[in-house]
C-alpha cells in the first residue's frame, strides 16, 4: 500500500513537472518579444501556470476527460510575433497590440464554445481524416521543434550558442530518450522526471542559474485580471480569429486522436468527446484572455508524453493540475519554479516530441499510401515546411490577415491538405467498399 501510495506521487509529481515544463519556454518567448521586464514575465508565468492548471482540470474532468495538458499554443505565439512585428513596423505600442490578442482569443474562445455546445462541431470532423491529422501532427512537431532547439542551444539567452548549455540540454534529451527504451520498470516510467532533475541539478553545479530572487511583496499574490488592459478588437483581428478557430479545432481533434491511440479503450463517444473537448477549449480561451496569458489549447505531445512514461491514469493528472494552479497563488513557489532553466524544459519536452512523429507516422499510415495520398502530403509537407525558411518579414507588405496566416507553415499546410483532401476524391471508393465487404 504504501509503495502504490509513493508511486502514486511520483505520478503526480511527474505529471506536475509534464504540464510545468510545456508552461515555461513560451512565456519566456513571448516576454522576449515584447520587451517585458523581469517583473512582467515572472508575473506572466504565474498567470500561464493558473490557467493551464485550471484549463487541464477543466478538460479532464469535463471536458474530453483524458490526461490531455494543457498549455501555451505555438501556433497562438506566431500570431503574437507577427503582430509585435506589424506594431514595431507601423509604430503602434505593443500595450495596444497585446489589447487587440486578448480580443481575438474571447472571439475564438466564443466560438469555440458555441461550436461545442451546440453540437456544430461535429458537423465539421469529416474534415479531419487520417491524413489531415497526421500532416498537423508532423508539421506542428516539426514547427515548434525549431523553437525548443533554439532554447536547448542557449540561442535565447545570448547572442551565441552557448556550448555548455548544450551539452547539458543534449544529455537531457538523450537520457529521458533512453532511459524511455531502455529502462526498466520505475525509471522507465519516470524517465521525463528524472531528465528534468538531472538537467536541473548539472544546471545548478555549472553555475548557469541566475542569482536574482527578488523577495516577495506578500505570502498569497492573486493573478492578475487583464494586466494588458482591457480588450480591443478590430475587423482584421475578428476575421483572424475565425480563421484561427478552425485551426484550433484541428488541435484539439488531433491531441485527442494521438492521445486515443496510447490510451486504453474508453468506450466514450467520441462525437460528445469532440463536443466537450471543444466547448472548453472555449472555456480555457476566454480565461487565457482574461488572465492575459498566450491562448491555452490541449496539447498533442500529450500523446508522446503518455507513450514515453506509460501514465494513462486520469486521477493523477487532475491532481498535478489542481497543483499546478494552486501553486500560482503563492509567489515564492512561482519565482521558485520560474528558475526551471528554459533549456532543460526545451530538451524534455523535444523528447516528449519524439514519440509525437512516430504518432503523426500512425495516424498517416491508418489508410494506404497511395498515389494520390503521397501527392497530397508531399505538396502540404513541402509548402506547409517550406513557409518556415522564408526570410522573416517577407510578407510585409500583404494586410495583417494574410501576414498572419502565410507566415505560419502550419495554418498554410493544413488548409492545403483540407483543401486537396476534399476537392481530389479518390476514383475507388465504391471498389474499396465492396473489397471490404468480401
Amino acid at each position: 500500500m504504501k509503495q502504490q501510495r509513493f508511486f502514486g506521487s511520483l505520478s503526480i509529481f511527474q505529471w506536475f513537472f509534464f504540464l510545468l515544463a510545456t508552461s515555461v519556454a513560451l512565456p519566456i518567448v513571448i516576454g522576449g518579444v515584447f520587451h517585458f521586464s523581469i517583473k512582467e514575465i515572472s508575473d506572466l508565468m504565474q498567470r500561464t501556470f493558473f490557467v493551464v492548471g485550471i484549463s487541464s482540470f477543466i478538460q479532464g474532468w469535463f471536458g474530453h476527460r483524458y490526461p490531455i495538458a494543457d498549455g501555451p499554443a505555438g501556433s497562438w505565439v506566431s500570431v503574437f510575433v507577427i503582430l509585435a512585428g506589424v506594431a514595431a513596423h507601423q509604430g503602434e505600442s505593443t500595450k495596444e497590440t497585446l489589447q487587440l490578442l486578448e480580443g481575438g482569443m474571447i472571439v475564438s474562445g466564443l466560438l469555440l464554445f458555441i461550436l461545442g455546445i451546440t453540437g456544430l462541431v461535429n458537423r465539421l470532423l469529416f474534415l479531419f481524416t487520417p491524413l489531415v491529422m497526421g500532416s498537423f501532427l508532423l508539421i506542428l512537431a516539426l514547427q515548434l521543434s525549431g523553437t525548443f532547439l533554439e532554447g536547448m542551444l542557449g540561442v535565447q539567452v545570448q547572442s551565441g550558442v552557448d556550448y555548455g548549455t548544450t551539452a547539458i540540454s543534449f544529455a537531457v534529451f538523450v537520457l529521458v530518450i533512453l532511459l524511455s527504451n531502455k529502462g526498466k520498470g520505475w525509471m522507465k516510467s519516470y524517465s521525463l522526471l528524472l531528465g528534468i532533475l538531472f538537467g536541473w541539478l548539472l544546471y545548478v553545479l555549472s553555475g548557469k542559474t541566475s542569482s536574482t530572487n527578488s523577495t516577495p511583496a506578500s505570502f498569497i499574490k492573486l493573478p492578475d485580471i487583464f494586466a494588458w488592459g482591457a480588450p480591443h478588437l478590430n475587423s482584421g483581428m475578428i476575421v483572424t480569429s475565425i480563421v484561427f478557430t478552425f485551426i484550433l479545432i484541428s488541435n484539439t481533434v488531433a491531441a485527442i486522436t494521438a492521445v486515443k491511440q496510447v490510451v486504453p479503450e474508453t468506450g466514450i463517444d467520441e462525437k460528445q468527446t469532440i463536443n466537450r473537448g471543444s466547448w472548453a477549449g472555449g472555456i480555457s480561451h476566454v480565461l487565457s484572455a482574461v488572465f492575459s496569458t498566450i491562448g491555452i489549447v490541449p496539447l498533442p505531445v500529450s500523446a508522446g508524453f503518455i507513450r514515453l512514461t506509460g501514465q494513462k491514469q486520469i486521477i493523477p493528472f487532475l491532481l498535478a493540475s489542481l497543483t499546478l494552479a494552486g501553486i500560482a497563488f503563492v509567489p515564492a513557489i512561482v519565482d521558485f519554479l520560474a528558475m526551471l532553466p528554459g533549456p532543460i524544459a526545451c530538451a524534455a519536452t523535444l523528447a516528449s516530441f519524439v514519440q509525437m512523429i512516430g504518432i503523426s507516422f500512425q495516424s498517416l499510415l491508418k489508410d494506404s499510401l497511395d498515389e494520390r495520398r503521397l501527392t497530397i502530403l508531399g505538396i502540404t509537407l513541402l509548402i506547409g515546411m517550406g513557409l518556415m525558411f522564408l526570410p522573416k518579414g517577407i510578407f510585409q507588405g500583404m494586410p495583417t490577415i494574410l501576414q498572419y496566416i502565410f507566415s505560419n507553415g502550419l495554418i498554410v499546410g493544413t488548409i492545403i491538405v483540407i483543401v486537396l483532401e476534399q476537392l481530389w476524391k479518390p476514383k475507388n471508393i465504391s471498389k474499396g467498399v465492396t473489397l471490404n465487404e468480401s
